[in-house]
């Protein structure tokens, strides 16, 4: 964080929330201890009927700074709470807290001294994802905040509008009121992507700082989720599509064509990937109207939003989508939406021999394929984990055989000539990666595949969630990290109970995460597979 960071009391937060009294006061606390350059907090209260009001008012009896404000009806949203916050301030900046996410130290700090130093309307910063109670953290947006930068208009970035959120920016009170910037009122989910699209239609000066200015807590297992998370209903996804056309008209109608249709690039990558993922887990009706909802959205793309880089994978799902009536290939889909993407076989061809997505779906072809750079394209590997054992002098030491499968993409790879693949399992806890061994591919002999297989400890992994990745090396020095798709079928994703001479017993589970890729659970002694145990039944409730 920046050591000279300006401490007049220039900044308002408003810390918006709605029955959430067991971590509005962390948030508020978390505005209040970035210290002296926050002049007030404003914590508004959207009709909470579990003692929040209550909360922050013993909170406010000893801090000056505190102002609690209480909305006399419920609004259903978070759009009219901050606007309720925003006609409040005094401060001649103003920035947004949600009541179960914190401000990191020196947050408000960096973004003050990057926007008065710049002279900019908005600061923005690193927002960290952090998944509890695992506590993993991944920054979002990250290629956004690599550096310190000064755009003069928004449209020098259009990427800005990938960063849809609204509460790791510092806003200048006064631009915002000129401009007559707010957030739709009532029940209106993803109301910051309406309110960003304003401000960036409003062509502001923005400062771009790399520092950590937000934490976003993510609760997955939540009795109650947030708005954004609870994506069990059709109506999430129509309220998605609906906040995503108003971006796109927003910025249209400044003039802002570039980031318009770099908003719709990012509805194909972000949130049409995010949805197919899910997909194959909801039940029919949901399918048909979700399918259905999406084809009419997509109508609506024109000649050039299909233009730019068509070999992505959410350009390819959207065009499969829009070419077919029904819901169809969803395994597959969620595939190809996963990150980094798959393209599972079987792998079509016209007559004339132009590759496409299937053979009664020729209009979907995938003549890019045979030119894109290898690194680029949705290569697909299957794994599978059987148990097996190995004999370390007088004892038998129980390991795992994975064994890998890399397919052919319409010869690609086979004029590649793969070598060699690094197999890498990253605890999902922390992140760090945990390099074991490299596997050199042996041919399978029929030209479209390479096996190869591995041995693996999870012993020596350890306790926790492993995810599985891959690196692909080629003779003539390219490289691509895939994923592997679990191959079920037959028991292999069964869990497994394994002596173990340092912990007594391991239980392992090999499992295929939401996108279909392959991941494993170890715990460790009679206390981690209890909780391994414990942890699957909450899931399963949840």
């Amino acid at each position: 964080m920046h050591q000279n960071a300006p401490q007049s009391p220039h900044v308002g937060v408003v810390v918006i929330g709605y029955n959430d009294a067991a971590h509005v006061r962390d948030a508020v606390r978390s505005a209040l201890a970035q210290g002296p350059a926050v002049r007030e907090v404003l914590a508004v209260d959207d009709c909470s009927t579990d003692g929040s009001v209550a909360a922050l008012d013993r909170l406010a009896a000893g801090e000056p700074r505190l102002r609690v404000l209480r909305r006399p009806v419920n609004s259903g949203g978070c759009g009219s709470p901050r606007n309720t916050g925003l006609d409040a301030v005094t401060a001649p900046y103003v920035m947004f807290l949600d009541s179960d996410d914190v401000l990191p130290p020196g947050a408000v700090d960096a973004l003050l001294t990057a926007a008065t130093a710049a002279r900019a309307e908005v600061a923005s910063g690193l927002c960290v994802r952090r998944e509890l109670p695992s506590g993993l953290e991944q920054p979002w947006q990250a290629p956004l905040y690599q550096a310190h930068a000064v755009l003069a208009h928004p449209s020098r970035l259009p990427r800005l509008v990938h960063d849809t959120l609204c509460v790791n920016k510092l806003y200048r009170t006064g631009f915002l009121r000129e401009h007559g910037i707010r957030f739709p009122e009532g029940r209106f989910l993803y109301e910051d992507f309406v309110f960003t699209a304003r401000v960036l239609a409003a062509g502001p000066r923005i400062a771009l700082v790399p520092d950590p200015v937000y934490v976003w807590h993510v609760r997955r297992s939540a009795g109650r989720l947030s708005l954004s998370l609870d994506r069990a209903g059709i109506d999430n996804w129509r309220a998605r599509t609906r906040a995503c056309a108003l971006v796109y008209d927003i910025l249209l109608e400044a003039g802002q064509k570039a980031p318009a249709r770099e908003a719709r690039a990012k509805f194909l990558d972000h949130e049409l990937r995010m949805y197919v993922r899910e997909l194959p887990d909801r039940d029919a009706q949901y399918r048909r109207a979700w399918w259905a909802h999406t084809r009419a959205y997509l109508a609506g793309y024109d000649a050039a939003d299909w233009e730019l880089n068509p070999t992505a994978p959410g350009r390819l799902i959207a065009r499969v989508v829009l070419e077919s009536p029904e819901p169809r290939d969803l395994p597959r889909l969620r595939e190809l939406a996963a990150r980094p993407a798959r393209l599972l076989p079987p792998y079509a061809r016209t007559p004339d021999g132009t590759p496409v997505w299937a053979g009664d779906l020729p209009q979907v072809a995938l003549t890019p394929f045979l030119t894109r750079p290898l690194p680029s394209l949705p290569l697909a590997v299957d794994a599978e984990l059987r148990p097996g054992a190995r004999a370390t002098g007088l004892r038998l030491r129980w390991r795992l055989r994975l064994r890998l499968r890399l397919h052919d993409l319409y010869g690609r790879v086979a004029r590649a000539d793969p070598e060699a693949v690094d197999v890498e399992w990253r605890r999902r806890e922390d992140g760090h990666p945990d390099r074991r061994r490299t596997s050199v591919f042996a041919p399978a002999g029929d030209g479209v595949s390479w096996t190869t297989e591995a041995s693996v400890d999870p012993g020596a992994l350890g306790e926790g969630t492993w995810d599985l990745r891959l690196h692909v090396r080629f003779a003539d020095g390219a490289q691509r990290e895939v994923t592997a798709h679990a191959v079920a079928g037959a028991g292999l994703l069964r869990p497994r109970a394994l002596p173990s001479v340092r912990h007594g017993v391991l239980l392992v589970r090999p499992y295929a995460t939401r996108s279909g890729a392959l991941a494993l659970r170890v715990a460790t002694g009679a206390r981690g597979v209890g909780k391994l145990v414990r942890g699957r039944l909450h899931r399963l409730l949840h």
